[in-house]
């Protein structure tokens, strides 16, 4: 099948006098992690729902490991994790994992799909008694059925506490190692940052920038400084020089800031700091490129 997985070529689709997707080419290869970054209305929906054939494209066109997209998709090639997937609300959560596996010729063992999506002690319940979170990770059972070699994943993260994210990024990365493909679209700034290989921002339905997190976040001249709370509060974080905004990641502080000499600086002489992390900020750089706020 070579190399590539997914292959856009002069895609575009119009909403009336609108052109939710603008001449975009895009080439992802086989075994990459990518992340589709975009403001509301960049595109990023469209461009999935083309890319996964429930969508013609007006101009362009669509290849899936060489294949036509449905082509693809009844081989078993793609799995895709949609907010908008609807659910049989009195199967249980074993009865989808089996359904979608009939649907592949070459499907995952169940228990595996159900341990990988984090729902093993939830095989029997049925779907319309799941939280939030669980019908969310029932979504990437259903996906993760056929074991394909491209996932397509639509906010996989939304509605998942932190730990739920934490067990799912993990999944993912190890899904991937196996050499499998995966595209995302996140408005997580923090998660394309770390679990990306590749960032692709769209904007206005086109490719504005392109290539590893820490090149995008070389577009911009924001930084973050990041350092251990070790039990502190975050109270006046805000007011140091050159601060923007103030993020808690678990124990951790992320200051986004526009002069981090300062920042540090000001931090070394009033409260101190454990494992500062200096980098640049992959939101600045969005923000800069897309011309929104996030």
């Amino acid at each position: 099948m070579g190399d590539i997985a997914v292959r856009l070529t002069g895609l575009t689709r119009r909403f009336g006098p609108v052109r939710a997707v603008d001449d975009l080419d895009l080439t992802i290869s086989r075994g990459a992690v990518v992340a589709l970054l975009g403001p509301n209305g960049a595109g990023k929906t469209t461009t999935v729902s083309m890319m996964l054939g429930l969508t013609p494209p007006d101009a362009g066109a669509v290849s899936l490991f060489g294949r036509a997209p449905t082509e693809a998709v009844r081989a078993g090639l793609v799995g895709a994790m949609l907010q908008d997937a609807g659910v049989v609300p009195a199967a249980t959560v074993r009865d989808v994992v089996e359904l979608a596996r009939a649907l592949y010729p070459r499907p995952l063992a169940a228990d595996r799909i159900l341990a990988t999506a984090g729902l093993a002690d939830r095989a029997g319940r049925r779907l319309d008694r799941l939280s939030g979170g669980e019908a969310q990770r029932a979504r990437f059972a259903f996906a993760l059925a056929g074991a394909p070699d491209l996932l397509v994943l639509d906010e996989p993260t939304a509605a998942l506490d932190v730990a739920a994210r934490q067990a799912f990024w993990a999944a993912i990365q190890g899904y991937a190692a196996e050499g499998r493909t995966v595209v995302f679209s996140t408005h997580q700034l923090h998660e394309a940052d770390e679990y990306a290989d590749r960032v692709v921002v769209l904007a206005g339905g086109r490719v504005v920038a392109d290539g590893p997190p820490a090149q995008i976040r070389a577009l911009a001249g924001g930084r973050t400084v990041a350092f251990d709370l070790a039990g502190a509060t975050v109270e006046g974080l805000d007011l140091l020089p050159g601060v923007r905004s103030v993020e808690v990641r678990g124990d951790r502080a992320v200051l986004t800031t526009d002069d981090a000499d300062a920042t540090v600086t000001a931090l070394a002489t009033g409260r101190g700091f454990r494992n500062l992390e200096v980098s640049a900020a992959l939101e600045t750089a969005f923000l800069a490129l897309t011309g929104t706020e996030h």
